[in-house]
């Protein structure tokens, strides 16, 4: 949708990371039915001619799973892309046999475990690392260069209080600081969601905030190869680092 609106005329940025898909960090997780699990379905590959749940066609989850398969020498044509529309509805899904595999965010993953119906294949993070969320600039407020900046060094200072809170490791295991049950306090009081599940995963994201740009002209690339984008846009019309490189600059002076 996003670059379908730049490309129907309307003008805003990608300036900074606001979250991606990474190895270590849990966060979307490819649930197939446990009596497959059981049965020997152990591998990206062993999804060949199974029924897969997603909430939509076109949504992220729909692009992780074609990135996961290709990167195993499957395509989407390989599998039959089912679309449920909402979370709840995927893992009913798989509960009720519908579907073979589905992808869920935390906290469905283990949900389907601890009821016994479900078995994590894989995070889709470890296997297909990628850009999945962004903070946008409208032209209007990129064109207020001061008040753009000023923003975005706010941002730089609790992105990285962030990551030095809820997603700093030891040893590849998560090791919060002090400041982490602060974080969840405050995730938890601005979604609504509680503690607990925010436990189960933060999405990681860079610690000043920075673009994973070259995902950018991958994800256009692929979503125009699958007909969901009419072409891929030039980086530098839908791209501007430019504001959280001048916020980092003044930040670290």
């Amino acid at each position: 949708a996003l670059y379908n609106i730049v490309l129907g005329g309307e003008q805003l940025w990608i300036v900074a990371d606001k979250g991606r898909e990474w190895p270590g960090y849990p966060l979307v997780g490819i649930v197939v039915q446990k009596e497959l699990h059981d049965g020997g379905l152990r591998s990206i590959r062993d999804l060949r001619g199974k029924r897969i749940g997603v909430t939509q066609l076109g949504s992220t989850l729909h692009y992780q799973l074609g990135n996961v398969l290709e990167k195993d020498g499957l395509t989407l044509d390989d599998v039959k892309v089912v679309p449920l529309q909402a979370m709840p509805a995927t893992v009913e899904a798989l509960k009720g046999r519908q579907v073979d595999a589905i992808l869920v965010p935390q906290p469905f993953p283990g949900a389907t475990e601890a009821q016994g119906f479900g078995k994590i294949l894989a995070w889709a993070g470890d296997l297909y690392p990628w850009q999945i969320a962004a903070v946008f600039y409208a032209k209007g407020f990129a064109a207020d260069r001061t008040r753009a900046v000023a923003f975005m060094q706010g941002y730089v200072k609790s992105a990285r209080y962030y990551f030095d809170a809820a997603l700093t490791q030891k040893d590849g295991r998560p090791a919060p600081s002090a400041n982490y049950d602060e974080v969840v306090r405050i995730t938890a009081q601005y979604t609504g969601a509680r503690p607990e599940i925010i436990k189960l995963g933060f999405p990681f994201q860079d610690r000043s905030g920075r673009l994973l740009v070259p995902d950018i002209e991958r994800q256009m690339k692929w979503w125009a190869a699958n007909g969901f984008i009419k072409r891929p846009l030039p980086l530098k019309q839908i791209v501007d680092t430019s504001f959280i490189e001048e916020a980092i600059k003044t930040l670290d002076r």
